[in-house]
């Protein structure tokens, strides 16, 4: 198996090297693992391409290079120029300091790396690791995604649709903010809501006295509804949750149609 792999925290983020390290094992002996990654963080730069200029790239080692651009463009470069003559068999983005769950996965670069492989017409899959109080103190705070990500992967690719017509699957997974031994299991769910929490900006003066806003997010510890995927994260397990870049809201079109006839 070839494997591309991307993240969106940066080419020398930790998260990178438990993913190359989850994707050797999925390749085995046989297969090949490329790393196109973010030369500095992307977080928050959702499906963004550089369009309107170009975007640099130096190789850092044997099949590994970062690039001066968004995740969703270091797919295109992996795709299109790296591996233009060993297209790969899977996308892999990840995993994410923090989780991608509810609302963040409107933001997320991580999100945004395995969008463009479906876009493309390959598998992809997104990973997170929700930080915690059970996890974030921890010598090893990935540890759930690093000893459960190559299996969950293996249900994931066994059960995706063999022919898919339109925009194809992808699919957001994030680990729970626990221990490996303390994950209960995975479990497919949707998109949640996180009631009364979003992003907000806080403004800050400079020495010059110059106002600046920084981003703020919301509290990460509100779950979501049942059978979502942070309630699912924050009482334990993984959750997968299968996505399409179609962004059209069907069940109100037919409402719609009615309201233009």
């Amino acid at each position: 198996m070839r494997i591309l792999v991307t993240n969106d925290d940066g080419i020398n983020a930790p998260g990178l090297r438990v993913l190359e390290a989850i994707a050797a094992e999925l390749a085995g002996e046989d297969g090949t693992v490329w790393t196109v990654a973010p030369a500095f963080e992307q977080s928050g730069v959702g499906h963004k391409i550089s369009y309107t200029h170009p975007t640099m790239i130096a190789q850092m080692g044997p099949r590994r290079w970062a690039a001066e651009g968004s995740p969703a463009d270091c797919v295109l470069a992996g795709v299109h120029e790296m591996m233009k003559d060993t297209t790969p068999d899977l996308v892999l983005s990840g995993v994410n300091r923090g989780n991608n769950s509810a609302e963040n996965a409107l933001y997320s670069g991580t999100l945004g790396g395995a969008m463009e492989g479906a876009l493309q017409g390959l598998p992809a899959i997104a990973l997170s690791q929700y930080y915690g109080p059970g996890n974030r103190q921890a010598d090893d705070p990935f540890e759930a995604a690093a000893v459960h990500g190559a299996a969950t992967i293996r249900r994931i690719l066994a059960a995706d649709p063999p022919a898919q017509e339109g925009y194809r699957l992808f699919y957001n997974v994030n680990f729970p903010p626990v221990p490996a031994a303390e994950v209960r299991g995975v479990r497919a769910v949707a998109q949640g809501v996180r009631p009364g929490t979003g992003f907000s900006v806080e403004p800050h003066l400079s020495p010059a006295g110059r106002t600046f806003l920084w981003v703020r997010g919301g509290d990460q510890s509100i779950p979501t509804a049942p059978d979502t995927d942070a309630a699912a994260n924050l009482d334990g397990w993984i959750s997968v949750t299968p996505m399409r870049a179609d962004l059209t809201c069907h069940d109100a079109l037919s409402r719609m149609k009615d309201a233009f006839a």
